[in-house]
């Protein structure tokens, strides 16, 4: 006899994050239970994450829960958890476009979706937002394909081409893709733009905060004037958002936004909402670049777009630059509009296993924990 509880579950890099994977059917159906079986597993509360398999940063500690779908347009449903590093709190408020390229391979090793052949499409039910994503997966020999020769910035090395295309990602957390109506305002004297295109995010210019954009992210958390200043922004515009009191969420991400230094379409520093993002999230990525590809933003006048009806947007950030197609089309009112995205990201299998949770947790005894369901409507 074991004395703890042994879980099976995998360990993925998806892009530039890493998290664990689960079955929905190996974890407790209980949330309550579920979240304080996850916060053992990460180690959390903790700022090291010593007593668990967490990284002791936000981009490593994710999980992704994973299940035959329930709807017909989809084969997976994908529940995102953000794990709180240094709180006991587990938050569902948001979806993880880096987490979700690891999805389609750990669906196709666990069985849940069959090979098609050399490539297999996986669609999956982003749970959180009810958004759906197509992801396509190497498969040659009826077995996923993680070497290859595609590069992202941000991770070491190269891997399998994991190509990503989102659909209906459009106001996914906020209810529409500018939330407050207008495409640009003003808090506390700083113009700003709320927009969600997968991931609610606010930008600002970073001349309008005192900064260059350039700074690392170190610098830019040492400045606690100026990360005092976006928190007191965040906070204004969550009601105005539609996601109400946001003080312990972790939406929306802040973002800093000036012109490229690198070629790209603009430069960003992104708050996640705390902690500076080493590069840039997924979704993140994709509603900066429809806010620098549509006109009234805080982008205008900084951003870099080519013509045409599918650019390529290069996004660059503190490791590099991530490259975002936008498809447009145009509304019944004529004006332009985005209508998809797509983006290439890669995986790797990192560990299949068990982690153990100590029996008091799994049984309920141990209560000495809070959690946040924040699962969209």
């Amino acid at each position: 006899m074991h004395a703890q509880t042994r879980i099976p579950l995998a360990v993925l890099r998806g892009g530039t994050s890493k998290g664990l994977f689960f079955l929905a059917s190996d974890l407790p159906a209980d949330p309550a239970l579920r979240d304080r079986v996850l916060l053992a597993a990460m180690g959390s509360p903790d700022p090291r994450q010593i007593d668990g398999m967490g990284g002791a940063n936000p981009l490593t500690s994710k999980v992704a829960i994973v299940s035959k779908s329930t709807r017909p347009d989809a084969q997976i449903d994908y529940l995102f958890a953000q794990v709180v590093v240094d709180e006991a709190r587990v938050d569902y408020g948001q979806n993880c476009g880096n987490v979700l390229a690891g999805v389609g391979p750990f669906a196709i090793e666990r069985g849940l979706v069959p090979v098609a052949g050399d490539t297999t499409q996986v669609t999956i039910h982003m749970v959180n937002t009810g958004q759906v994503a197509v992801a396509t997966i190497e498969t040659p020999d009826g077995m996923v394909r993680y070497d290859g020769e595609v590069s992202i910035d941000g991770v070491p090395g190269t891997a399998a081409p994991i190509p990503l295309i989102f659909r209906d990602t459009e106001g996914s957390t906020c209810g529409a893709l500018f939330p407050t109506g207008q495409r640009r305002d003003v808090v506390d004297g700083v113009p700003v733009t709320c927009i969600d295109n997968g991931m609610p995010l606010v930008l600002m210019r970073a001349a309008d905060l005192g900064v260059t954009g350039d700074e690392s992210c170190a610098e830019l958390e040492a400045n606690t004037a100026l990360t005092s200043r976006i928190e007191a922004i965040r906070r204004a515009l969550g009601p105005r958002l539609n996601l109400g009191d946001v003080a312990a969420r972790t939406v929306p991400k802040m973002g800093i936004v000036s012109a490229p230094r690198h070629g790209g379409a603009i430069h960003t520093r992104c708050f996640i909402p705390h902690r500076c993002h080493s590069s840039i999230g997924v979704l993140a990525a994709v509603s900066v670049a429809t806010a620098a590809a549509l006109p009234g933003s805080v982008c205008e006048g900084l951003a870099t777009v080519a013509d045409g009806a599918s650019p390529v947007l290069a996004i660059e950030h503190p490791t590099g630059a991530f490259d975002v197609q936008l498809h447009f089309g145009h509304a019944a009112d004529g004006t332009l509009e985005v209508t998809g995205a797509g983006l290439l990201r890669t995986a790797r299998w990192l560990l299949d296993g068990t982690v153990s949770i100590p029996r008091a947790i799994w049984s309920g005894h141990d209560t000495n924990t809070r959690t946040q369901m924040e699962v969209a409507a």
